[in-house]
């Protein structure tokens, strides 16, 4: 018996202590047009020592209306404020915990081979098709649409108009030529060498661009404020203007 208590201590001793001290996984609800920035900010938090990243990239509106009906997130990393604000007035983000982290500039796009980009949003009535992200809801089209109405074309080109469930997916079908024009992201537009820009709409023309980050309320998971910490810190801000965007943080 002794010698059956011996081994079975033994074993028990043997199992490596890194099996009960494993890290968290983290949950980032994030918008589309920050994947790929997030992604190298998520890959440089691990290595630093931080919990494993996950992240759900989408529309922020439909990212919103997912943590306020009670998606598991930790952090909502939105493309405005907007859809931050809903998720807050449910009571699932602290003012005080939100951060304006980067804004961004809006391109017209065209696919690589187009003989006629745009010039000017005027020049856009003659195209017959234009991807924007969703103009009623998703922070990008909505961003659009209203420049496009301050140029007064909006009403006449609305039934050109083709809405993509995100910006990303608005760049996809310009890129694959379903589109003969779109409008996006700068930072969208750099990550594609199937498309160009014909033009940059001037940040004036458009409400201010934001992006705010905030932990979940109902997060109770330690890693949650470190990895907010990390995301408006040094190091992920040097990702973001890696890849174009304009910062806010610190400023």
């Amino acid at each position: 018996m002794r010698t059956i208590a011996a081994l079975i201590l033994g074993l028990f001793l043997a199992v490596p202590t890194t099996s009960w001290t494993a890290s968290e996984e983290l949950l980032v609800f994030a918008a589309a047009s920050l994947t790929d920035a997030l992604k190298d900010v998520g890959r440089l938090y691990e290595a630093a020592g931080g919990d494993h990243v996950v992240f759900n990239f989408g529309a922020s509106s439909d990212l919103s209306r997912q943590i306020v009906a009670g998606a598991p997130a930790d952090v909502f990393f939105s493309a405005d404020t907007a859809r931050m604000d809903e998720v807050e007035r449910a009571g699932l983000v602290a003012h005080a915990d939100r951060v304006d982290v980067l804004s961004n500039v809006l391109a017209v796009i065209v696919p690589k081979a187009s003989a006629a980009p745009p010039k000017t949003a005027a020049d856009l009535v003659a195209f017959h098709h234009i991807a924007l992200a969703d103009p009623e809801a998703v922070p990008a089209g909505v961003y659009a649409r209203t420049y496009l109405q301050s140029a007064g074309v909006w009403d006449r080109i609305r039934d050109a108009v083709v809405p993509a469930v995100d910006v990303r997916a608005a760049l996809a079908a310009v890129e694959g030529e379903h589109a003969d024009a779109g409008i996006v992201y700068r930072t969208d537009a750099a990550t594609s060498s199937r498309v160009r820009v014909a033009f940059e709409v001037p940040r004036d023309a458009v409400p201010r661009i934001v992006y705010p980050v905030a932990p979940i309320a109902a997060s109770k998971k330690k890693g949650t404020p470190a990895l907010v910490r990390y995301l408006t810190g040094p190091e992920a801000v040097k990702v973001y203007e890696r890849y174009g965007f304009l910062v806010l943080v610190g400023k």
